[in-house]
């Protein structure tokens, strides 16, 4: 929506509120990641596909996203901010059921698509609710959503795990989960701000570029995003190949950077809040690169999982801070949430693939010098989030209510 959105006047416990909905939205969100990732060896097995060919297959998220996500803000001008929201995020919850049902490699492709289409759409409308939130409370609250995006995915991933070790099939697993996400999300929607676009405002593109301004921002999130794909799935195969770990120790190490990630980001909007973005991100930067050489010189397992620590720690608020940046960077929040959403979604789909074949070609510990390159990257880059950083936003009109911010939603 642009600044022209219609002006709606909300008390502060409303925006409140809002803020437990919008919560509660991200960690349904990221529930359906979660139960997803734990089956996919059963929906593997199911469709018949080799690892290569599932590889094939788990592009397919990241493309129908890239692809869908510049309609979302053209549906919330269409029927508003929480009508969208809740339409949006009922198709991703009941796309979870799909990728079960796929007998083969291209039905698996077409089921990974529409999930990632109704994904990516559903995350541009609620991370425009999550700024517009943030906007009228006058603080810093990014960080903290998708924290409770990993909180969701790890409750999705932990109800996985019990139903793959009970041998559970997945289409009924993901039936069960998508209708009960389903009806979380649509409880949550009730209490989410109701941004309505103005009736002479012009709907934005149904495809357009994204805005130079998104390129700029959505660098920064590059490199945060291909530092974290790169720890995530290649952390464990670095302690066992490079430093001879025990498969335990190697997996501790993945763990160890998911959960570094996850405290960060639950703690990060008062550092966000007490030192600003630019600085909060700079230091995270300094951080990211100071583990990003301990595991490229780590004498032992120990060191490497410190530093893998740390790179988990210092890429943390980066990405809710890049979408706090866009929503506040021009007249059309949801296009340019949509464009560094394009960007991150990108870098984490090449990111793993990348270090793969930088490994083959060189090795594990050169593909991790090119990860701690990037890191060093936040530190020269932090300045573009500075539009992260509030000044009169979110202002309040009255005792206890606030009104529409510059930014929109």
């Amino acid at each position: 929506m642009t600044n022209d959105s219609t002006v709606t006047v909300y008390s502060t416990q409303q925006v409140k509120r809002a803020r437990i909905a919008v919560a509660a939205v991200f960690t349904v969100h990221g529930a359906v990641t979660g139960s997803f990732a734990t089956r996919v060896p059963w929906i593997q097995d199911h469709a018949g596909v080799s690892a290569g060919q599932l590889g094939l297959a788990l592009a397919f998220p990241a493309i129908g996203a890239s692809i869908a996500m510049p309609l979302a803000g053209r549906i919330s001008h269409r029927f508003g901010a929480r009508t969208a929201l809740r339409g949006l995020l009922t198709l991703w919850t009941l796309a979870l059921i799909l990728p079960a049902l796929a007998p083969n490699l291209l039905t698996l492709c077409a089921a990974l698509f529409v999930y990632g289409a109704t994904a990516g759409m559903s995350d541009v409308a609620m991370n425009a609710l999550g700024v517009e939130v943030e906007n009228r409370l006058d603080k810093s609250i990014m960080s903290g959503l998708h924290g409770m995006w990993s909180v969701g995915a790890l409750v999705g991933s932990a109800a996985g795990t019990v139903a793959a070790h009970t041998a559970t099939d997945a289409r009924t697993h993901h039936l069960v989960a998508a209708l009960v996400l389903t009806a979380l999300g649509l409880i949550a929607c009730r209490e989410v701000l109701d941004i309505q676009s103005s009736p002479d405002e012009e709907p934005p593109p149904r495809f357009t570029l994204p805005p130079k301004s998104a390129l700029i921002i959505g660098a920064v999130g590059f490199c945060a995003v291909f530092a974290e794909g790169a720890s995530l799935d290649w952390s464990a195969v670095y302690l066992r190949d490079v430093l001879d770990s025990s498969d335990g120790l190697a997996a501790a190490s993945t763990t160890a950077f998911a959960l570094m990630m996850a405290v960060a980001r639950i703690a990060g909007d008062r550092i966000v809040d007490r030192f600003g973005a630019v600085r909060t991100v700079r230091t995270g930067g300094v951080m990211a690169t100071a583990g990003g050489l301990l595991v490229v010189f780590a004498p032992s397992s120990a060191a490497a999982m410190c530093g893998f620590g740390l790179l988990g720690l210092g890429v943390a608020v980066v990405v809710p801070l890049a979408f706090a940046a866009a929503g506040r960077s021009g007249p059309n929040p949801s296009q340019a949430i949509a464009g560094v959403a394009t960007i991150t979604y990108t870098s984490g789909l090449i990111a793993p693939s990348a270090i793969g074949s930088l490994a083959e070609a060189t090795s594990l510990v050169v593909s991790f010098g090119v990860v701690t390159v990037l890191a060093f990257g936040l530190v020269l880059g932090a300045g573009v989030l500075r539009s992260a950083d509030r000044k009169v936003a979110g202002s309040a009109v009255g005792e206890g209510t606030t009104t529409k911010s510059a930014a929109g939603s």
